[in-house]
């Protein structure tokens, strides 16, 4: 049986999508879980909505991760007065789509900032409390861009292959500590982001919504789009003791989407 049991666990850009169900299933197999995001009110629903840890009590930490120095600040705050993590699962809504020729530079800037440079002031945050527990998952979740790029989303390719070489070589940078770092690379997932590019593709080709889903679902070897849920699966997997001589891997969750092996 998974469990996490005893264990707690902070879930950044949790209050929807894969955030949100990576929340809930880690609370699911006992995690106490502390959800990360900018807004209050939909961090409180999300909270009340987990299913009660065996012991303590699920809470939230409020932060933008439009500022990385906020986001240190708060957690670094946080865990002054609480016990330490011993998951970190770094999430957070893709940058906008385009073309890479296209993008500005400050729209590389934004990305960079708020997918590595984020991670990483919470790594920092965190790994402390993880080597003295002598317990620690640190879970990115990112995107199949790494392995093949996605057309029309030039500065999320740039960005989310930046974090996977980071991820990387943290993997063997913390191993020692018996800390493990990998990386859940999601295919076309059933998300507010998903339902956005679709939109896009169909406005920029003069055709509807539905033809560009089956186009898409074309692609995927299962024939359909993930759920939040399968996604999250593989991250709770990942943050539990059975996942621990797995490190520095980054697994697709993507129905056999990608063509590579």
């Amino acid at each position: 049986m998974i469990s996490l049991g005893g264990k707690r666990a902070l879930v950044a850009g949790s209050t929807q999508g894969i955030g949100r169900a990576s929340a809930e299933a880690l609370a699911r197999i006992g995690a106490e879980v502390v959800l990360l995001a900018r807004n209050m009110d939909q961090l409180e629903s999300v909270r009340q909505a987990l299913p009660p840890p065996p012991r303590g009590a699920h809470e939230f930490i409020v932060a933008d991760f439009a500022d990385p120095a906020a986001v240190r600040n708060a957690v670094s705050g946080y865990l002054q007065n609480h016990p330490p993590f011993h998951v970190l699962v770094n999430n957070t809504g893709g940058p906008p789509a385009g073309p890479a020729f296209e993008a500005t530079e400050a729209a590389f800037r934004a990305a960079f900032s708020m997918h590595l440079l984020c991670n990483h002031a919470l790594v920092q945050a965190v790994v402390p409390g993880m080597r003295a527990e002598k317990y620690g998952r640190i879970i990115n979740i990112i995107s199949t861009s790494v392995r093949e790029p996605i057309k029309g989303l030039g500065v999320s390719n740039t960005i989310r292959a930046a974090v996977a070489g980071w991820a990387k070589t943290l993997s063997r940078e913390l191993g020692p500590d018996a800390i493990t770092v990998n990386n859940v690379l999601p295919g076309y997932t059933r998300t507010g982001r998903l339902d956005a590019l679709i939109l896009g593709r169909a406005k920029a080709a003069g055709i509807t919504t539905e033809a560009v889903e089956q186009g898409m679902m074309g692609d995927i070897a299962l024939g359909r789009f993930a759920e939040a849920v399968e996604i999250a699966a593989a991250v709770a997997f990942l943050a539990s003791p059975a996942a621990s001589y797995i490190t520095g891997v980054s697994l697709p969750v993507d129905g056999g989407r990608l063509h590579s092996i």
